[in-house]
């Protein structure tokens, strides 16, 4: 590869890094999934096993001891526990592949000195290894869905047009925390502290109603409240998208995905002088 293709913040460039690296990618991608669970008894069935007993622990904790309710859902706990798990879904996608960026590089130095390594590919793996994760996730709850509450809404198949804006956000900004991981190694303990209360201020375990109005403006600030409202109304309530919420989600989505490419590539020469 022309190094100075390698550093190039345009688009096209890299969707052809990725295409032509694919392969690569992929087996990345494999390593770090089948890695995860390597040793242990039950290998990748702890995938699965994962999701059904955080929303057993969920559910009881918000449903059985605090008693909470959905807003314009049933008195059914196992409804509860769907609309709780849809929102921790969105999550756990988000906080696994921010936690990891600032430490996608610096976990990786024996490739920085290698000018052919497409460096910028690692947040794409990193994002590669939680949606394998994010998938068991939501076929769990598609299987409790069935059993429950029988075929899903039709709205189900609108949830991949959820996902794009918000897959854009994540890549870019794993792309900045990655180059910014690596000249400020405190970068992993902000994230962690950020990403823990993201949880909380956002309507993950109950919805903007309950809050104040005064508190709104609030919630909506967080990158993760418009998607799992969407997520909701897609996947549970049977609503259409919003979508002019959504063009303005995927506006802003792609530019900061661009953007933090182009850090990336614009701060990745100094990568070797630091590490």
């Amino acid at each position: 590869m022309n190094p100075h293709a390698a550093r190039s913040i345009s688009p096209l460039v890299l969707l052809s890094t990725l295409k032509s690296h694919r392969g690569l990618i992929y087996n990345l991608i494999k390593r770090e999934v089948i890695g995860r669970y390597r040793g242990s008894i039950m290998g990748l069935l702890w995938s699965f096993f994962n999701p059904v007993l955080m929303l057993t622990v969920y559910t009881f904790v918000f449903s059985v001891v605090f008693k909470a309710r959905w807003a314009g859902g049933t008195d059914s706990k196992t409804e509860f526990a769907l609309v709780l798990f849809a929102g921790l879904m969105v999550y756990n996608l988000f906080a696994e592949c921010i936690n990891r960026a600032p430490a996608l590089v610096l976990g990786n130095v024996n490739y920085v000195k290698k000018v052919v390594f497409p460096l910028e590919i690692f947040p794409v793996v990193a994002m590669g290894s939680a949606t394998f994760h994010f998938l068991i996730s939501l076929f769990v709850w598609l299987i409790f869905y069935l059993i429950f509450f029988g075929i899903p809404q039709a709205t189900l198949l609108l949830f991949p047009l959820v996902l794009i804006p918000f897959f854009l956000l994540i890549l870019g900004l794993s792309w900045f925390l990655a180059s910014l991981g690596v000249y400020l190694r405190d970068v992993s303990q902000i994230i962690g502290v950020m990403t823990s209360a993201l949880m909380f201020l956002s309507p993950i375990f109950y919805p903007i109603t309950a809050l104040p109005e005064e508190y709104h403006l609030l919630m909506q600030i967080s990158p993760l409240t418009f998607i799992i409202e969407q997520t909701r109304d897609v996947m549970i309530w049977g609503k259409e998208l919003d979508w002019n919420g959504w063009a303005i989600y995927m506006l802003l989505a792609t530019a900061t995905s661009w953007l933090g490419f182009a850090w990336f590539q614009k701060t990745r020469k100094g990568f070797a002088d630091v590490l």
